[in-house]
């Protein structure tokens, strides 16, 4: 079974927003499959990914008793997408039993100034790793070639991924060879650390023209769309009857999986689009399943017509 099909699988199954986000964590293909520094799934040597099986049962297990996946996220709560992220991915790399976590998010000081963290060290059956963690979402061009990454830009507009791209190779990647960091490594026992970094997130594309992936993107990575508000009467108009509502930014991670209480009435969903300010919003667009279920089969951003100024 691949990781697809896994993924796929389990979202059908699992129930608790949590566990769906680690689902979709620990199973997600990477934003890019062709990049110029390495890039390595934190659990690649486990058994976890040699024997998909196991970590099925685990996450199934998980989400009929989530407690210590909730007690671990209360204990460190997480405002950032980012954060949130990083942690999914921290205890799940605690529970893998062929994982060492040396360390996570570990500072590296210089005269008292903050160089930056390591978001994780690890050791397993391949050796001694550095790994940055990154999700991101970005928005590809109405105008010009989508293969250049440097037009893809983040919901906000500050961030773009060819920016983050030379921010992994010049600046995070590098640290843990530094000078600075060999002590904090020495202190871990740690001696032929090699960095590598896992970025996966959803990539959008402008409606209704749509651009070339940027390059090197991955075929299978996540998608949706994104279009202007003055743009959304005649986007919505080809499907009066959908079910469409915001999602809050930590629930960005995992499909939407939403009860019948949950769901925004047509009604709720208009009253809120009247009073909607210039800050880009991620839509989901929900159909009831056999169970009664609400599930995500869509996602869109909304930006102001002005975006991304």
């Amino acid at each position: 079974m691949t990781a697809h099909d896994l993924l796929h699988a389990l979202l059908q199954r699992l129930r608790t927003p949590a566990v769906r986000d680690l689902a979709w964590t620990l199973l997600s293909p990477p934003l890019l499959g062709q990049t110029t520094k390495p890039q390595r799934h934190p659990l690649q040597a486990s058994a976890w990914r040699r024997t998909p099986e196991l970590l099925e049962n685990w996450l199934s297990g998980l989400d009929s008793a989530p407690d210590a996946l909730h007690a671990w996220l209360l204990a460190k709560p997480a405002r950032r997408l980012g954060l949130y992220y990083e942690r999914l991915w921290q205890f799940a790399l605690h529970a893998a039993a062929d994982v060492e976590v040396v360390a996570a998010n570990l500072p590296i000081r210089q005269n008292g100034q903050t160089l930056g963290e390591l978001d994780l060290l690890l050791r397993d059956a391949e050796g001694e790793h550095h790994l940055e963690l990154a999700v991101k979402f970005y928005l590809g061009p109405l105008a010009g070639d989508g293969n250049d990454a440097g037009l893809w830009l983040g919901p906000g507009s500050h961030d773009r991924l060819d920016l983050k791209l030379n921010h992994l190779a010049q600046h995070q990647l590098p640290l843990s060879s530094r000078r600075e960091a060999r002590g904090d490594l020495n202190e871990l026992r740690l001696s032929d650390t090699r960095s590598s970094f896992w970025l996966a997130g959803y990539l959008f594309y402008p409606w209704p023209t749509g651009c070339d992936s940027p390059r090197g993107a991955l075929p299978a990575h996540w998608r949706g769309h994104w279009l202007r508000q003055r743009d959304w009467a005649a986007f919505s108009a080809r499907q009066a009857q959908a079910h469409w509502q915001p999602l809050p930014r930590l629930s960005w991670l995992a499909p939407a999986l939403i009860d019948g209480e949950e769901r925004w009435s047509r009604e709720t969903f208009a009253h809120w689009l009247e009073g909607l300010s210039s800050r880009s919003q991620l839509l989901v667009r929900l159909e009831e399943d056999q169970a009664g279920d609400w599930r995500e089969v869509e996602r869109l951003f909304l930006v102001s017509d002005q975006w991304p100024t």
